[in-house]
C-alpha cells in the first residue's frame, strides 16, 4: 500500500495536497492590514481639505493633493480637463434669532448660495399659505416682500422611527405616523394648489421680493439635515437644523412675529475648469487593456464628505498604493479614476467615458465603490451574462472573512444612474459597483451635515482595501478577455414592456453657468 501511494505521488507531483498561498495576494493583505494609511489620508482629505464641492477650491485643492500622493508613491498621476463650472466658495454662515429672544440657530447656507454681505439679511419670518389653488397663492405672494419665507414642512417630531419604536406606549407610534402621513399628504397637496415645486418656487418668492428662504431638509435622524444647492440668484437660502427651524415655525403659527438675521458670506469665482484625477500603473504585458478602481472625488458640503465619498476614494488611492508597492509590473494597466461631479449627474465618468473609447473598449472591469463606510455585502453582475464566471473566479483569492460577506446577484441588471459604474455599463463596458453595509448611510450621512470623518469605520474600509486590490491583481493575471455578452433583461414591474440597456448620456460639461 505505500508503494502505491508513493507511486501515485510520483506520477501526479501536480495534486496539491494543500492550497498553496499566492505570495502576492499574501503581501497586499499583510501590506493593508498592518502598514494602512487610511486613517493619515482621510485626516487629510477630509479635516484638512474637507468638504469638495465641483467648481469650489477645495475640489480642485483635492485633485491637486491626489496627484501628488500618487506620485509619491510611485504612480504616474494627473489631472485631466473635462468641462468648466460655476466657480463658487463658502464662507462663514451666522444665523441668530434676534425677536422675541436672542437665540443663535444652527444651519448653513445652501450651495452656490448668493452671499449677503457682511452686514447680512435681518427679516421676519412668514410661513407658506395652506391655498385652495394657484389663484389664491397669487393673491398672497405680494405679502413675501421684506419677508424670510419658511418653505418646508413643520415636522411633528424630531425623533426618528426607531427611536419610537423602541420607547413608546402601544399605540402612541401608530397615533403619531398616522398625524404625520396626514399632515404631509396635505402638505403636498397644498403645493399642487399652489402650482409649483421646491424647484421652481424660490425664484418665485425671489421675484416677489422675499427677503430669503428658510427650510429645514430633515433626513429623518437626530440632528440630520440633506444639504443640497440654493435655487436664488440674489437673495439667500438657507437650511435649519429640524430643532431650531420647528422652534420659529411655531413661534409664527402662535403669532410672535419672530426676526432672524442671516449673515451668509460667499464669494463666485467665475467660471472654473473641471476635472478627474487618472492615475496609471502601466501594464507590462497587455497595456491597451485596463482595470479601473473607481470612485467620485466631489461632494456636496453640509459635512466633509467622508462616506460620500470619501471612503470610496480612501479604497481606491490605498488600493493602488499597496499594488504599486506588492504588485508593481501588472500584466494589464491599472488606472485609478476619482471622478469629478457625480453629485450633479455622473457628469466626470460620462465625459470620461465619451472622451476615451479606446479605455473603454480595453475596459477588462472596473470596480467602483460609492455607498458609505460599510464593509461590501452585495456584487452584481450588471447584466453581462457570463459576468458570474469571471466574478466568482477572481472572489475565490479573496479571504473567506471579506468574501462570505459578499452576495452575489447573477446576472443581475445595469444600472440606470446612481453612481459612476452606470457610465461604463451604459457603454457596454464591464463596470461592476461594490456595494456597502449600510451603517444608517441613508438617513445620518448621505448629503447630510453629519457626513463627517467621526463616521468612518475604518475596519470595513480596510477590508474593502483588499477586496479591491486583490479583484485589481486577479482581473489583471487572468488570461482571458472578460466576455460582455449582454443578458435578456427582464420586463419592468411598472411599465410592464421589457427593459433595455441603457444607452450612454452626455455629460454637463458647463454647470451652473448662465449660457
Amino acid at each position: 500500500m505505500k508503494k502505491l501511494f508513493l507511486l501515485i505521488f510520483l506520477c501526479f507531483p501536480f495534486i496539491p495536497f494543500a492550497q498553496d498561498k499566492n505570495p502576492v495576494i499574501e503581501a497586499l493583505i499583510d501590506e493593508a492590514t498592518n502598514n494602512s494609511r487610511l486613517e493619515v489620508l482621510g485626516h487629510e482629505l477630509m479635516d484638512q481639505i474637507g468638504p469638495r464641492l465641483v467648481g469650489s477650491p477645495q475640489m480642485k485643492k483635492a485633485h491637486d493633493w491626489a496627484v501628488n500622493r500618487f506620485k509619491g508613491w510611485g504612480i504616474q498621476a494627473r489631472n485631466e480637463a473635462w468641462g468648466e463650472w460655476r466657480g463658487w466658495e463658502r464662507g462663514i454662515t451666522h444665523i441668530d434669532m434676534v425677536y422675541p429672544r436672542i437665540k443663535s440657530l444652527s444651519g448653513t447656507q445652501l450651495a452656490w448660495n448668493p452671499s449677503t454681505g457682511e452686514k447680512g439679511v435681518t427679516a421676519e419670518l412668514i410661513l407658506l399659505p395652506m391655498v385652495k389653488d394657484s389663484m389664491a397663492f397669487v393673491q398672497w405672494l405680494p405679502s413675501v416682500k421684506g419677508k424670510l419665507v419658511m418653505a418646508s414642512m413643520n415636522q411633528p417630531t424630531g425623533r426618528p422611527d426607531y427611536n419610537w419604536e423602541e420607547f413608546a406606549k402601544e399605540g402612541s407610534f401608530e397615533r403619531m405616523k398616522e398625524a404625520r402621513d396626514e399632515q404631509t399628504k396635505n402638505w403636498r397637496a397644498n403645493w399642487k394648489n399652489m402650482g409649483h415645486n421646491s424647484r421652481t418656487l424660490p425664484s418665485v418668492l425671489e421675484a416677489a421680493g422675499a427677503a430669503g428662504i428658510v427650510t429645514s431638509n430633515w433626513s429623518r435622524g437626530f440632528g440630520v439635515n440633506k444639504i443640497f444647492g440654493a435655487r436664488t440668484k440674489r437673495i439667500p437660502t438657507v437650511d435649519l437644523e429640524l430643532e431650531d427651524y420647528g422652534m420659529l415655525y411655531r413661534l409664527v403659527e402662535s403669532g410672535q412675529k419672530p426676526r432672524i438675521k442671516i449673515v451668509a458670506m460667499s464669494k463666485e469665482l467665475g467660471v472654473v475648469p473641471t476635472f478627474n484625477t487618472i492615475a496609471e500603473i502601466k501594464g507590462s504585458e497587455k497595456p491597451d487593456e485596463y482595470i479601473i478602481l473607481s470612485a467620485h472625488f466631489d461632494s456636496w458640503d453640509g459635512g466633509t464628505g467622508a462616506t460620500d465619498n470619501g471612503t470610496g476614494t480612501l479604497v481606491m488611492m490605498e488600493a493602488a498604493r499597496i499594488l504599486r508597492k506588492h504588485y508593481p509590473n501588472p500584466k494589464r494597466t491599472i488606472l485609478v479614476g476619482l471622478w469629478g461631479s457625480e453629485e450633479q449627474g455622473l457628469n466626470g465618468s460620462r465625459a470620461f467615458v465619451e472622451d476615451n473609447p479606446k479605455i473603454v473598449d480595453g475596459l477588462q472591469a472596473l470596480f467602483n465603490q460609492d455607498n458609505g463606510t460599510g464593509r461590501v455585502v452585495r456584487l452584481s453582475g450588471g447584466g453581462f451574462l457570463n459576468s458570474y464566471a469571471y466574478l466568482n473566479r477572481w472572489l475565490e483569492a479573496v479571504p473567506d472573512d471579506i468574501r462570505d460577506e459578499i452576495e452575489t446577484t447573477f446576472p443581475g441588471t445595469p444600472a440606470r444612474g446612481g453612481s459612476d459604474y452606470a457610465s461604463f455599463q451604459a457603454a457596454g463596458a464591464p463596470g461592476f459597483s461594490l456595494s456597502s453595509l449600510n451603517w444608517s448611510y441613508w438617513n445620518y450621512t448621505w448629503h447630510t451635515n453629519r457626513d463627517t470623518y467621526d463616521k468612518i469605520i475604518f475596519d470595513d474600509v480596510r477590508d474593502n482595501v483588499i477586496l479591491a486590490a486583490i479583484l485589481t491583481y486577479m482581473a489583471s493575471e487572468d488570461p482571458e478577455k472578460t466576455d460582455r455578452t449582454k443578458s435578456v433583461l427582464p420586463v419592468s414591474r411598472r411599465s410592464g414592456k421589457q427593459l433595455e440597456w441603457p444607452s450612454p448620456r452626455k455629460p454637463n460639461r458647463k454647470g451652473g453657468i448662465d449660457e
